[in-house]
C-alpha cells in the first residue's frame, strides 16, 4: 500500500506540483518520498519538524547562513576568522572566472547550492578544463532548490561563483546535528572519493552512535580515528548553532587544525529514509519549534 501511495504522490507531484501552496507540496512530497503521510498540526519525528520549520520559521537571517559566501563573514564575527577557509576571488557570472591570478590549486563552487553539484576541487590549473567548468557553472547559477525543495532561505540569494583555497585532497567533513546550542553528534563520511561513502555517527566521547543502518550493523565496539581537537570542534558546532530549533554545521579538521564549512537547515531537505526511525523520533523530540513566522 505504502508503494502504491508514494508512485501516486510523485504522479501528482509531477503534474501539479506548480498549482500547489507549498504546505500542500510538501505534504504530496513526503509522501512521495518517506511513504506515511506528513503531520504539520502534531510533527513528531526529525523530518517532520524540518518540514514544518520550511514552512513556518522564516527568519530572514538564515538567507545569508546559506550563502557560502556571506555566512564566512557572520561566522568570523562568532567564532574568529582563523576558522574561515580564506576566499580568493568572486564572480557574478561564470563565464568571467579568471584564473590567471589564482594558486596552481583551489577550489570553485557556487555560493547558492545546498549539494556538492557546484564544486571543483582544482589540483593543478594548467590541466583543468575551464571552459567546461564555466558551461556547467553557468547553467547552475540559473537553477533554484526552492521550487523543487521549498527550502526557502535559498529562494533569494544572489548566485555567484568563488574561488577559496584548497585544503588538500580527500578532506573529511564532519557534520554535527545541533539543537540550539547542543551538538547531539557528529556524522563521519569515509571514502566518499570512492563514490560509495560511508556514514557513521559519534557523540561528544567518540561513541558510536547506532542512529543509520550502516552503524546499527557495526560489529560490537566498532569506533573510527578521531579527528585532533574534536572536542573543540563541538564546541564550536555548539556555539555557531546557538539561537537555532535545528541546524547541521559542516566542519573540516585538517591535522587538527579546524576550518568552517557551511551551514544547513534542512539535511536532506528533511527527507531522509536512512535515519533509522526510533532516531528519527529521538532527534524530532530534541528541536523545539519557535512561533510561526
Amino acid at each position: 500500500m505504502n508503494k502504491i501511495k508514494k508512485i501516486s504522490a510523485k504522479i501528482i507531484l509531477r503534474l501539479f506540483g506548480r498549482l500547489l501552496s507549498d504546505e500542500q507540496y510538501l505534504k504530496v512530497l513526503f509522501l512521495a518520498t518517506m511513504g506515511y503521510p506528513l503531520s504539520l498540526t502534531n510533527p513528531v519525528t526529525l523530518n517532520e519538524k524540518l518540514q514544518w520549520l520550511k514552512l513556518y520559521d522564516r527568519n530572514p537571517k538564515y538567507t545569508q547562513l546559506v550563502d557560502k559566501i556571506s555566512v564566512k563573514h557572520w561566522v568570523a564575527e562568532k567564532i574568529g576568522e582563523e576558522y574561515i577557509i580564506p576566499t580568493y576571488k568572486v564572480w557574478n557570472k561564470a563565464e568571467d572566472i579568471d584564473m590567471s591570478d589564482l594558486p596552481d590549486a583551489f577550489v570553485l563552487k557556487t555560493n547558492h547550492g545546498c549539494s556538492t553539484n557546484g564544486v571543483y576541487v582544482v589540483k593543478n590549473k594548467n590541466n583543468f578544463n575551464i571552459q567546461e567548468a564555466k558551461g556547467k557553472l553557468s547553467r547552475l547559477l540559473k537553477e533554484n532548490v526552492y521550487p523543487h525543495t521549498k527550502e526557502w532561505p535559498y529562494k533569494n540569494i544572489e548566485s555567484k561563483v568563488f574561488a577559496e583555497k584548497s585544503l588538500g585532497e580527500n578532506i573529511q567533513d564532519f557534520k554535527f546535528f545541533c539543537f540550539d546550542g547542543y551538538a547531539e553528534s557528529v556524522m563521519v563520511c569515509y571514502e566518499r572519493e570512492t563514490g560509495f561513502p560511508k556514514f557513521y555517527f559519534f557523540d561528544e566521547n567518540w561513541e558510536l552512535k547506532r542512529y543509520n543502518v550502516r552503524g546499527k550493523n557495526a560489529p560490537e565496539g566498532f569506533t573510527m580515528p578521531s579527528p585532533q581537537n574534536y572536542k573543540k570542534m563541538f564546541e564550536i558546532a555548539s556555539t555557531l548553532s546557538k539561537g537555532f530549533s535545528f541546524v547541521r554545521v559542516d566542519l573540516y579538521n585538517v591535522d587538527g587544525k579546524i576550518y568552517f564549512g557551511e551551514m544547513t537547515f534542512y539535511p536532506s531537505s528533511g527527507l531522509d529514509p536512512n535515519i533509522l526511525p526510533e532516531v528519527d523520533k529521538y532527534m524530532g523530540s530534541l528541536i523545539k519549534l519557535p512561533n510561526k513566522k
